[in-house]
């Protein structure tokens, strides 16, 4: 991966609280706030692996900057949806399998067992921080392709420290960190910044597409997460998910060059695979 310049702060935002961030690879994220280690969509297995569907094959072309068993002890996964390989591989389930908590759709949990908790879109739940504070988690919409053929269930998730003063963080405009899971732009995706004056948002692009399923993109292209970082306007981008599967149609050029255009290339941020990134 080629070196960037250092990333600038986003401008009228002061007192920013934000995790530190390990990208892993593909929607792969170790995020650590508040003594909590929380890791997205799971996935760990070796490049070349291929997965046989019975309408397409899923072929993966880099494996994660860092090893499963290098990752350490998890307090929970955030996992968008489980039934993906590209989301949630062989790798990422055995993973899953060890870690105290997994938040996922309700359909998931069904699936994943005790160990998951289903969530429905602005459903929350609280983790408590070995530092004494109270993250709460709140599932977001999410649709994984054109309304046509939405190839969900699927959510998203805002994360942010919970103040029991301010009553139900999901009637409120608060501040957080937004992972997006795998999702296009849409209602329900502008709804959240509706809601939520996000810092940090991690964002699933690559524009992903499957000729089985039609020519739509089943992820956000540069040019919709161009779109969302004007409706989150105090918000770092990161992204994730946009490298590494074969069936991506957009990269970090499409990305880069979106933003440049759009005079937002000050507000991403690349992190660099398997190494700690400190968030501006």
């Amino acid at each position: 991966m080629k070196p960037t310049a250092p990333v600038q702060p986003v401008d009228n935002v002061s007192n920013r609280d934000l995790p530190r961030v390990t990208y892993v690879g593909g929607p792969t994220a170790v995020l650590e706030w508040h003594g909590l280690r929380l890791l997205t969509d799971p996935t760990f297995d070796p490049a070349g692996t291929t997965y046989e569907l019975p309408a397409y094959t899923l072929r993966k072309t880099a494996g994660p900057a860092v090893a499963a068993a290098e990752i350490g002890a998890v307090d929970a996964v955030m996992l968008s949806h489980e039934h993906h390989f590209d989301n949630l591989d062989h790798g990422g389930r055995a993973l899953v399998a060890t870690v105290p908590r997994v938040l996922t759709t309700e359909s998931g949990a069904a699936t994943l067992g005790s160990r998951a908790t289903g969530l429905a879109p602005w459903e929350t739940v609280d983790l408590a921080a070995p530092d004494g504070a109270t993250v709460r988690v709140t599932a977001t919409p999410a649709r994984h392709g054109p309304a046509h053929g939405d190839r969900g269930p699927v959510i998203g998730f805002v994360l942010d420290v919970a103040d029991e003063t301010r009553g139900d963080l999901a009637d409120e405009t608060r501040g957080g960190v937004y992972f997006s899971g795998d999702t296009v732009f849409y209602d329900g995706v502008t709804e959240i910044a509706d809601r939520f004056d996000v810092a940090v948002a991690l964002l699933c692009l690559g524009a992903a597409r499957v000729s089985a399923v039609g020519d739509s993109p089943l992820t956000l292209t540069a040019a919709e997460a161009v779109g969302l970082a004007h409706l989150m306007p105090s918000a770092l981008i990161v992204p994730l998910h946009f490298e590494g599967w074969e069936h991506f149609s957009e990269s970090r050029p499409e990305i880069d060059r979106a933003f440049t255009s759009a005079g937002l290339r000050h507000r991403l941020l690349w992190a660099k695979p398997g190494e700690p990134t400190e968030l501006p």
